[in-house]
C-alpha cells in the first residue's frame, strides 16, 4: 500500500522542539544538567564509577549504586567520581537496610564527611534518623535569613504513604533524637520544620529490583496530586518536583511520563548493558530479553519480611531456588527442621556445600560488615537460617555481576519491562548490539526520540497526515 506524501508546508509550521525543553526546567538547574532526565542507581556498583563519570561529563545526572557495598567500597568511589567531576552532576545512592542499620549509618556519615550534595534515597519503607540527619545536617541560613538547603535528597518511591513522609518536614521525634545525639543544632532542627524531607520524590512504576509493580499511569497522577495536597499546607519556598521511573526504555515511554506531568524521567534497567558493573555474560542475557522474560523473586536485604524484587527469569534458575529458601523459611524454624531429603538438595543444587560450611562463611562476611547480625543469630536459630539463605541471595547478584563461572544458572540479575521494549525498539539498529551501549548514547537516544515524537503528536493534531514509517524515532548511529 502507497503512503500518502506529507504536507511538508504545513508540517513545517510545527516548530521542532529541543530534548532539553521537555520536562522542568527547575530540575536542569536545580541540578546543574542539561536535561530533565538521570539515570537511577543499580545496587552494587552496577551502576559504576566508569558510568556515572560518562555521563556526568556530559552533563547527565545519574546515581552511583552504593547499595550493598560496604562503607570502604563506596568511599574508594566517592574518591575516583569527586575526582573526575570536581563540579558534578553525580549523586549517590543511599538504600534503606532495615536488616543492617549500622551500614545505613555508616554511609550517611561518609556521604557528610566527604560533601557528597545529592542523594538518591530507594527502599525506605519509612524515615530513619540517618536519611534525616543527612537531610538536616545540611541546612543554614543565608545572608537575607533565607533557609540554605546544602544536603539534597532524590527519594525514590513506589507508595503513597512512604511518598507522603518525603513530602514533608521531619518528624519531631527524630529531630529531638539527633538533637539528643549532637549530631545537629537546635538552629538546624528549627529550619527542618519548615523544610521537606527531599527536593524530588521519583515515582518508581515497574521497574527492576525493588518494585511494586505498580502502573505509571495510576501511580504518578495519584503522586502529583499528593504532592500539590501537601504543597499547599506547608507553602515551600520551592515546590516538590515528581519524576517518573519504571517501565521508561524508550522515546515513547519517556514522552508519555513527560505528557502525564513527570518533571523528569528516570531510567534503570537498560543500563545496565553499557558501562555496568555487570559481566559479559549477564549483559548478553539482557540484550535478549524480552517483556515477558522478568519476574519476582525474594529480595536479599528484606528476605525475612517477604519483600520481593523483579528480576530476569530468562537463562538462569535463581527465582526459582529464592522462592524455593523463602518457602521453607516459612515452614520451617531452623536449619534442623529442615527434611533430610531437602537439605540434601540444597547443599548439593544451590549452596554446592553443607549448609555448616556455609554458616562459617556468613558469620566471617558479617563479622566485617555488621557483628551484630551474628549476635541475633547465634541466639535464634530461624534468624540463623534466614542469614544462611540470604548468603545465596546475596552472593548471586555479585555471581551475576563477576561473571562467576560455574554459577551461570544462580546469577541474580535485577531488570524490568523496560529492558524487553528496549531491545524491541532498537532492534535492527546499531544498538542491537550490547557491545555497542553506551550510557551517553541511549538517554541521548531516549531524549531526542521523546522530542521527535512530540512534534509528531502535534502534527497529527494539526491534521497532517505522516505516513506511519516516519512516525517512530530510530537510532540510527552513535550520536556522540
Amino acid at each position: 500500500m502507497a503512503h500518502l506524501p506529507i504536507d511538508e508546508k504545513l508540517l513545517a509550521t510545527i516548530p521542532a522542539i529541543s530534548p532539553a525543553q521537555l520536562g522542568d526546567e527547575n530540575f536542569r538547574s536545580f541540578h546543574n544538567v542539561k536535561y530533565a532526565y538521570y539515570a537511577g542507581s543499580m545496587a552494587n556498583g552496577i551502576s559504576s564509577e566508569q558510568f556515572v563519570i560518562a555521563l556526568g561529563k556530559e552533563k547527565i545526572l545519574s546515581s552511583f549504586g552504593a547499595g550493598g557495598l560496604l562503607p570502604s567500597r563506596v568511599e574508594s568511589a566517592i574518591s575516583t567520581i569527586q575526582k573526575a567531576l570536581p563540579e558534578g552532576p553525580y549523586a549517590f545512592n543511599l538504600i534503606h537496610s532495615p536488616n543492617e542499620e549500622a551500614i545505613e549509618r555508616d554511609v550517611v556519615d561518609l556521604y557528610l564527611k566527604h560533601n557528597v550534595r545529592t542523594i538518591e534515597a530507594s527502599a525506605f519503607l519509612d524515615l530513619t534518623p540517618h536519611v534525616v540527619y543527612y537531610r538536616v545536617a545540611g541546612l543554614s541560613t543565608g545572608a537575607n535569613r533565607e533557609t540554605l538547603i546544602e544536603n539534597k535528597v532524590i527519594a525514590k518511591i513506589s507508595r503513597r504513604e512512604v511518598a507522603s513522609k518525603f513530602l514533608q518536614p521531619p518528624p519531631a521525634a527524630i529531630l529531638n533524637l539527633l538533637l539528643e545525639q549532637g549530631k545537629i543544632t537546635p538552629q538546624q532542627a528549627k529550619l527542618a520544620e519548615n523544610v521537606p524531607m527531599a527536593d524530588d520524590v521519583t515515582i518508581e512504576a515497574d521497574s527492576g529490583g525493588h518494585t511494586d509493580n505498580r502502573p505509571l499511569v495510576c501511580l504518578l497522577p495519584s503522586i502529583i496530586s499528593l504532592r500539590d495536597e501537601i504543597q499547599s499546607k506547608y507553602n515551600y519556598e520551592h515546590e516538590i518536583r515528581i519524576g517518573a521511573a519504571g517501565g521508561i526504555g524508550t522515546p515513547e515511554a519517556a514522552l508519555a511520563a513527560f505528557m502525564m506531568g513527570a518533571a523528569y524521567i528516570v531510567t534503570g534497567s537498560v543500563n545496565q548493558c553499557v558501562e555496568s558493573g555487570v559481566s559479559p555474560h549477564v549483559r548478553k542475557l539482557l540484550a535478549q530479553a524480552d517483556m515477558a522474560d522478568v519476574i519476582m523473586a525474594p529480595a536479599s536485604d528484606m528476605f525475612e519480611m517477604g519483600v520481593r524484587m523483579q528480576v530476569l527469569k530468562r537463562g538462569t534458575m535463581f527465582p526459582l531456588r529464592a522462592q524455593k529458601l523463602y518457602d521453607l523459611y516459612n515452614i520451617c524454624d531452623s536449619i534442623d527442621d529442615i527434611p533430610v531429603d531437602e537439605r540434601g538438595k540444597l547443599e548439593k543444587q544451590i549452596f554446592k556445600n553443607d549448609l555448616e560450611s556455609i554458616w562459617q562463611e556468613t558469620k566471617t562476611f558479617f563479622t566485617e560488615r555488621d557483628p551484630e547480625q551474628i549476635e541475633k543469630a547465634e541466639s535464634n536459630p530461624k534468624r540463623k537460617m534466614a542469614l544462611i539463605f540470604r548468603w545465596y541471595l546475596g552472593l548471586s547478584s555479585h555471581w551475576a555481576n563477576r561473571g562467576e563461572k560455574g554459577r551461570e544458572i544462580d546469577y541474580q540479575i535485577w531488570c524490568g519491562p523496560a529492558m524487553g521494549a528496549f531491545n524491541d525498539w532498537v532492534r535492527g539498529t546499531y544498538l542491537e548490539n550490547p557491545d555497542n551501549r553506551k550510557a551517553v548514547d541511549i538517554s541521548e537516544h531516549i531524549m531526542r526520540g521523546a522530542a521527535f515524537l512530540y512534534r509528531i503528536q502535534n502534527a497529527k493534531l494539526k491534521g497532517i497526515k505522516i505516513p506511519p514509517h516516519q512516525t517512530r524515532y530510530v537510532p540510527a548511529n552513535d550520536i556522540r
